[in-house]
C-alpha cells in the first residue's frame, strides 16, 4: 500500500481558453482508479490532497490530468507514468516523502509535453528480498516467488493485463476482476488468456452466422429423423405384439402365455451379457438373427465369440462391411429404446445461459433428461419442434469453453479442440461443473443434436473406454510427443543426456514436480529402461492430473448415456456424432490444396482427384479425418485449415515406394502419397487406410 500525495502542476496556457482549465488527477493503478478535487480556472492548480492506493513493486501508476467541464465531457490535458520498480531502486526500496517531478504530455503524442506535475510518495517500503522475488532450486535453476499469491513461477511475475484487479472474497481466496467485460473468474490473467477469451468472444460474435452453418451440418439426415420406422432386430417371435401405453410407453403382449412385459423380448438379456472382445460388434439380420463382426479380422461370423455357440446353423455368409450408417441406425434404435414418455421444460436465459442450464439440467433426475426437450427463453416462447433445442445445444457447448470458468482449454496455441483445463480446481465448484458437462455431451449423443466445439482425439477415446497411445499426443502437442520420438530413435548415453524418471509441471504459474514411479527423481534414464519412461511420461502428459474431473464427467455422462453404448464407435466417428457432417465442397477443396515433389498435372494427382470426386460425403469426410485429425472444417473452409504451427492447408507430398500403404501427419495436415503406378492401386491403398478404425499409417 502507498500514498500519493498530490502537491501542483504547471500547464502549458491555451489562448483559447479565455478563463484558464478546472484541473483534477487521476491516478490508476492495477486497475484502481481514483480521482482528487478540482481546482477552478488556474493554470497553475495545488492541490492539498492525498489519495491511497494498493501497489506492488511492478506496478506503473498512470496519472491524467484532467480539465473539468461544465456543460462537455472532461477534457484530457496531459498524461503522465511512474514506474514503482525503478522508483523504488532509485530510492534503496523505501519511499518516504519523495517528492517526483513528472512530465505530462498529450495523449495523442508523448513528446508533445505540455506541463509538469509535482507528486509526493509516502509509506511505500518493500523488502529487497520480496521485490526481487528470485530464487534458485537444487538444480541451479532460476525461478520466482510471489508471496502475495502464495505461488512460483519460472518466468518473473507480470503485473495483471490492463483492465483487470485482484480482490478476496470472504473466505480468503483471491479471485479476479475484468472491469472491461463486467466478469469475475479465479484464474489470475495472463497475456495468453486473455488473448485466449479476446479469441472466444471473437468466434461468440460468429455465431449468427455460424448458425446457418451449423444447421447445415448432418449425419445422412439425422437418419430420417432418427428413422422411426428402422428396427434392426427384426421382426418379433411367434405370438409376440409390441403396443404403446397412454404415457407413451412401449410394453410387449405375449398372447400365448397372455403376460405382458416392458422388456423387448428379442434383447432379454442382451445388455447384462458380458461385453464382447476387443474389436468385436453384434448385428442382427433382417430377420432378427444375431452375427457378429470382427473388426480385427475384416470377418464375419454366427457364432458368439463369448460363448463359441452359433445362433444360425449353416447360415449364408456375410459380407463384411464397415458401415458407419448401421452403427448409427443402431445406436439411434437403443436412445428410442431408453427414452421416457412425455417431455421437460428447460427455461434459459440467453444473458445467463450456462449458470442457468447448470442449475435446471442438475435438478432434474438423469432419467428424466431422456424425455423429449422443451427449451424456453423467457420472451421468445413458442413451440419447440427441434429449432430451439438445436439451438441451445448449439451456444451452451460454446459458453463451455469460456476461458474464465476454467474449466476447459485449448489443446494448443493454433489446436482450437478442447481438453480439461488441469487447474480447473482455482473453481471452486469445478467438479459439480464436471458433472453437470457430463450430463449436456450425453444429452447431445442421445437426443442427435450438435454441439459447436469438439474435444480432442483422446478425449474421445476416453469417452469411449479405449486406451489411449503414445500417437494421440501428436494431436495436442506436437513438440512434447517429436521429443519423445526423438528419445525412442536416439541413444541417450551416446549424447550424454541425462534424464530421471521426473517431470516439472507449471499450473497457474506454480512449478511443482512430478515422479513417473517411486522415488523417480533418483532413476536415471538409460538407454534399457527408456521404454518405460517414454510409456510413463506419455501416459502422464495424457492424464496431467485430471483425474477427478474425468471421472465427474463420466458419473454425469453415465447417468443418462451408459458409455456401453457407443462402444462400436471410434474416436473419429464419435467425433461425427458429437459434430455433424458438413458438405465438403470438391473445388473448395482442390483450390487450396498445395504439392510437394508432385505438380496438379501428375498423374497420381489427378487420380487422386478423381477418387475424390467418385466418394460420397462419409468417405470424403473419412479422408478429411485421417490427413487432418478432424472431421470439422473451419468457418472459411479449406482456406482456413490450421496446423499445430497456424495456418497450413492441405498438403500432397511424394514419399516412399509404390508398395507402401499412405500415410498421414495431422500436425501438417499432410498427406504422404506414394507414386501409384494405377489408379486401382491408388483407390485400394487409400480406401485401406482411411477404413482403418485406428487410423492406421498416421504419423
Amino acid at each position: 500500500m502507498g500514498t500519493v500525495g498530490f502537491l501542483s502542476a504547471k500547464l502549458k496556457e491555451n489562448k483559447k481558453n479565455w478563463f484558464g482549465p478546472s484541473p483534477y488527477v487521476e491516478v490508476a493503478v492495477d486497475d484502481q482508479s481514483k480521482k482528487t478535487e478540482k481546482c477552478n480556472n488556474t493554470h497553475t492548480p495545488k492541490w492539498k490532497q492525498s489519495l491511497t492506493v494498493i501497489v506492488t513493486p511492478f506496478s506503473k501508476l498512470i496519472f491524467r490530468v484532467w480539465s473539468h467541464q461544465t456543460l462537455k465531457a472532461d477534457f484530457l490535458l496531459g498524461v503522465a507514468t511512474l514506474d514503482m520498480s525503478e522508483t523504488l531502486k532509485s530510492n534503496n526500496m523505501k519511499l518516504s516523502e519523495v517528492v517526483q517531478i513528472l512530465q505530462l504530455c498529450s495523449d495523442q503524442d508523448n513528446t508533445d509535453v505540455v506541463g509538469d506535475l509535482s507528486i509526493c510518495l509516502d509509506g511505500v517500503q518493500v523488502d529487497p528480498e520480496t521485490f526481487a522475488s528470485q530464487r534458485v532450486d537444487q538444480n541451479g535453476r532460476m525461478y520466482y516467488v510471489d508471496h502475495i499469491e502464495k505461488r512460483t513461477s519460472w518466468n518473473r511475475p507480470d503485473s495483471l493485463p490492463s483492465g483487470w484487479e485482484r480482490r478476496v472474497d470472504p473466505m480468503g481466496r483471491v479471485y479476479f476482476v475484468d472491469h472491461i467485460s463486467r466478469t469475475t473468474t479465479w484464474q489470475r490473467p495472463t497475456q495468453e488468456s486473455v488473448r485466449n477469451f479476446e479469441e472466444w468472444q471473437h468466434q461468440r460474435s460468429q455465431l449468427q452466422g455460424a448458425m446457418q452453418q451449423f444447421n447445415q451440418r448432418f449425419i445422412f439426415g439425422q437418419i430420417a429423423a432418427a428413422n422411426k420406422e428402422f428396427d434392426p432386430l427384426g421382426p418379433l417371435p411367434h405370438g409376440w405384439e409390441k403396443r404403446t401405453d397412454t404415457n407413451g410407453r412401449v410394453y410387449f403382449v405375449h398372447h400365448t402365455s397372455r403376460m405382458t412385459q416392458w422388456e423387448d423380448p428379442r434383447t432379454q438379456g442382451l445388455l447384462n451379457d458380458k461385453p464382447l472382445p476387443e474389436g468385436w460388434e453384434m448385428r442382427f439380420t433382417v430377420d432378427g438373427i444375431p452375427y457378429f463382426v470382427d473388426h480385427n479380422r475384416r470377418t464375419t461370423t454366427y457364432i458368439d465369440p463369448r460363448t463359441g455357440k452359433s445362433s444360425l446353423e449353416n447360415g449364408p455368409q456375410i459380407t463384411y462391411v464397415r458401415d458407419f450408417k448401421a452403427k448409427v441406425q443402431y445406436f439411434r434404435f437403443w436412445c428410442q429404446q431408453l427414452s421416457m414418455p412425455q417431455h421437460i421444460k428447460i427455461t434459459v436465459t440467453r444473458k445467463t445461459l450456462f449458470e442457468d442450464s447448470f442449475q435446471q439440467i442438475m435438478s432434474f433426475h438423469p432419467q428424466d433428461l431422456r424425455r423429449r426437450l422443451w427449451i424456453i427463453f423467457p420472451g421468445e416462447e413458442g413451440l419447440d419442434y427441434g429449432g430451439v433445442a438445436r439451438e441451445w445445444f448449439f451456444l451452451l457447448s460454446h459458453e463451455v469453453l469460456n476461458p474464465m470458468y476454467c474449466l476447459f482449454e485449448y489443446a494448443g496455441k493454433d489446436n482450437y479442440c478442447l481438453q480439461i483445463n488441469p487447474a480447473s480446481y482455482i473453481n471452486p465448484d469445478h467438479l459439480k461443473y464436471f458433472k453437470f458437462i457430463g450430463r449436456f455431451i450425453a444429452m447431445s449423443l442421445f437426443h442427435g443434436k450438435f454441439i459447436d466445439t469438439g474435444f480432442s482425439l483422446p478425449f474421445y477415446k476416453r469417452i469411449l473406454n479405449k486406451p489411449l497411445a503414445l500417437k494421440d499426443l501428436e494431436s495436442i502437442d506436437t513438440e512434447f510427443y517429436n521429443s519423445l520420438i526423438w528419445i525412442k530413435d536416439n541413444n541417450l548415453e551416446e549424447c550424454g543426456l541425462e534424464m530421471f524418471f521426473s517431470v516439472d509441471k507449471e499450473i497457474l504459474g506454480e512449478v511443482t514436480t512430478h515422479e513417473l514411479k517411486p522415488d523417480g527423481g533418483n532413476v536415471l534414464v538409460t538407454e534399457e529402461n527408456k521404454e518405460e519412461y517414454i510409456r510413463l511420461v506419455a501416459e502422464w502428459r495424457l492424464s496431467r492430473g485430471v483425474e477427478e474431473q474425468t471421472q465427474a464427467f463420466f458419473e454425469g455422462f453415465n447417468e443418462v448415456l451408459p458409455q456401453q453404448y457407443l462402444q462400436y464407435f471410434d474416436a473419429k466417428e464419435l467425433e461425427v456424432m458429437l459434430c455433424g457432417m458438413q458438405e465438403i465442397d470438391l473445388v473448395d477443396w482442390q483450390r487450396h490444396t498445395i504439392y510437394r515433389h508432385y505438380a496438379r498435372s501428375s498423374k497420381q494427382i489427378l487420380w487422386f482427384w478423381q477418387f475424390v470426386k467418385e466418394m460420397d460425403n462419409e468417405k470424403r469426410m473419412r479422408l478429411l479425418q485421417f490427413v487432418t485429425g478432424t472431421c470439422r472444417l473451419p468457418m472459411g473452409g479449406f482456406a482456413d485449415l490450421m496446423g499445430s504451427n497456424g495456418p497450413q492447408k492441405f498438403c500432397i507430398e511424394k514419399v516412399g515406394k509404390e508398395n507402401w500403404l499412405p500415410r498421414s501427419h495431422t500436425c501438417f495436415n499432410r498427406l504422404d502419397l506414394p507414386p501409384y503406378k494405377s489408379y486401382e492401386q491408388l483407390k485400394e491403398k487409400l480406401m485401406f487406410a482411411i477404413e482403418e478404425t485406428e487410423g492406421f499409417g498416421q504419423e
